[in-house]
């Protein structure tokens, strides 16, 4: 395989995270793989950065200086959401040339500011999605999943969705069994795909004000495999449907049925991660009631069966 040039871009007010962890990434592949990557950092003038943690970052070379590279990966941090016109400038004739272009976190604030995200769909942090849809209306913003790839352009959702990213890179360029050895070595799971949501259920939905929608809340996520219809939901609740399923939606940011839909889901993939349980246990157990079901629940969800998803992110045993 012929050796890849990274380039990571800093800047004042950068995620140091979003620049380490991608980088540790691709480092561990190159211990792995003598000759697989060469990396590189560079900052607009060659000089050091100060983090959004206060942390000092020393690049390698200037923008101007900085090799081409083959995955040209901007990370995020309040240094992006305003950032420096030259870095724009910069970005926008070199991002084109890369083989890869990748941003960590609100690095797609950069991308978009030089007009590469325009009529591509793309992802940020969750706290950013409505202000880079506001921004940049000609991008079409997902703000569920953990990475989106449109074409040689891949946008991650914050800080450590940036390591998922660049493990999916090494996957793609050294195969599973280097991006497995590598997740085990930094002690994080080679588990989720790139349209896996950014948040749990029970983090994506606000939790209810009220202690009966609370209280359904906990109920829903400790028994998916219970009758979860809006009716049974309502009646825990002592609400009638209409109303109870109005002041879910208020008090949550979701609908009962969206919300029962992810934790059940979510349920599913702990079990095909984390035990050998069959396929039809599990089904029953997360409240689909049969294997088709839950079939079609995860290839609508994540674009791949229950068996795939097994195969791709439970942890190989060892003896």
């Amino acid at each position: 395989m012929a050796q890849r040039t990274v380039l990571a871009v800093l800047f004042e007010g950068v995620q140091s995270l979003d620049v380490t962890g991608p980088v540790e990434v691709f480092a561990g592949a190159e211990l792995l793989s003598p000759g697989a990557y060469r990396i590189h950092t560079a900052s607009l003038d060659g000089a050091p950065v100060r983090t959004t943690s206060g942390l000092t970052l020393v690049p390698d070379v200037s923008l101007a200086t900085a090799p081409d590279p083959d995955i040209l990966l901007v990370p995020g941090g309040t240094g992006s959401l305003r950032p420096d016109p030259r870095l724009v400038d910069w970005v926008r004739e070199h991002g084109p040339r890369a083989a890869r272009l990748v941003s960590v976190c609100t690095g797609a604030s950069v991308l978009a500011a030089a007009g590469l995200l325009d009529g591509r769909r793309a992802t940020t942090h969750w706290a950013y999605c409505d202000r880079l849809a506001r921004d940049h209306p000609a991008v079409e913003i997902d703000p569920d999943p953990v990475y989106v790839r449109d074409g040689h352009i891949a946008t991650s959702a914050g800080v450590t969705a940036g390591i998922d990213l660049a493990l999916a890179l090494v996957e793609e360029d050294l195969g599973r069994d280097a991006a497995l050895t590598i997740a085990r070595h930094l002690v994080v799971f080679l588990r989720r795909p790139g349209n896996q949501a950014q948040f749990s259920a029970q983090l994506a939905a606000q939790t209810a004000h009220r202690e009966p929608l609370r209280e359904v809340q906990r109920f829903i996520t400790e028994r998916p495999d219970a009758d979860l219809s809006v009716e049974a939901l309502a009646a825990r609740a002592r609400l009638s449907p209409r109303h109870f399923a109005r002041a879910f939606r208020s008090e949550t940011g979701m609908t009962p049925g969206r919300y029962v839909d992810r934790v059940r889901l979510e349920h599913a993939r702990r079990l095909l991660e984390d035990t050998a349980d069959g396929i039809e246990e599990i089904s029953r157990t997360s409240g689909y009631g049969t294997p088709e079901a839950m079939r079609r629940a995860f290839v609508k969800a994540l674009g791949t069966p229950p068996a795939e998803y097994r195969r791709r992110f439970r942890p190989a045993t060892t003896s």
